[in-house]
Formats: structure tokens, C-alpha cells, sequence
């Protein structure tokens, strides 16, 4: 079966793995997951991330960040969608819990966060938000 929106079940497999306690995840690989992850990883949400391969498929395990037994990360939400894209100017980019959070930007310059392109001066696809 074909999936519509492989970023959106990347990002509801994580929601589910925070809410069910667990430590770590396994997700199917793309290029397009791997550079979501390691923005996570430099914005310090993550404490690492693998690359896997078993039966000729590749999967990225991510290992969750803790503080005081929480997950750094609270939320995540999916902003622009197959059925309605959303773009937004470099003035307009948006903040995410006033500072807090993280929007990725798609972008001509790839895939960055909302602070990186307010500094590059670039607009583009906001892919989600992570607070």
C-alpha cells in the first residue's frame, strides 16, 4: 500500500512513541526524514539518530531526549498538506511558541528551521512545527 503523506506518519510515529514511553523509535527511511531528523538533532529535540538496514530496507532509529524523566519534545504538527500547501514569505515566516518551538522550512537553500531562513532571508514550505 502506498502512503499519501509519509511525513505526516513519520511525525505520528513519534507523537505515538512519546506517548507510549518509549525510549527510541523506528521509522522507514528517506532522504527527506533523515534531514527533518537531524535538524531535530542540532535543535538539541533528539538525543541521536541511526541509519538501520535489515531485509534490504533501511529504517532511521531515533533516541528521545529526556529532562527530569520528559521528553524534550511536547508537540508536533503537520502544517502544509498534500490537499492544501502552505508558503509563506521570508517576512512572514512564522514563530513557533513565541521562540520555544521550531518550524521546518522548505526551502531553495533545502530543508531548514524558521531561524535559519529569517537569517537567510529566504521563504518557502513550512513542513511543521515542533515545540
Amino acid at each position: 500500500m502506498s502512503m499519501s503523506d509519509p511525513i505526516a506518519d513519520y511525525l505520528t510515529r513519534i507523537r505515538n512513541a512519546i506517548k507510549a514511553e518509549k525510549k527510541s523509535v523506528d521509522i522507514p527511511y528517506s532522504k527527506f526524514k533523515a534531514n527533518i531528523t537531524d535538524i531535530l538533532l542540532k535543535a538539541s529535540f533528539i538525543n541521536e539518530y541511526k541509519i538501520i538496514e535489515s531485509n534490504n530496507k533501511k529504517y532511521l532509529n531515533i533516541r528521545f531526549k529526556f529532562y527530569q524523566n520528559n521528553n524534550v519534545i511536547n508537540g508536533l504538527k503537520k502544517i502544509s498538506k498534500p490537499g492544501r500547501r502552505v508558503y509563506v514569505k521570508a517576512e512572514k515566516l512564522p514563530r513557533v511558541r513565541n521562540g520555544l518551538g521550531i518550524a521546518i522550512v522548505s526551502t531553495s537553500k533545502g530543508l531548514i528551521t524558521d531561524k535559519q531562513a529569517r537569517e537567510l532571508g529566504v521563504g518557502g514550505e513550512v513542513v511543521c512545527y515542533i515545540w
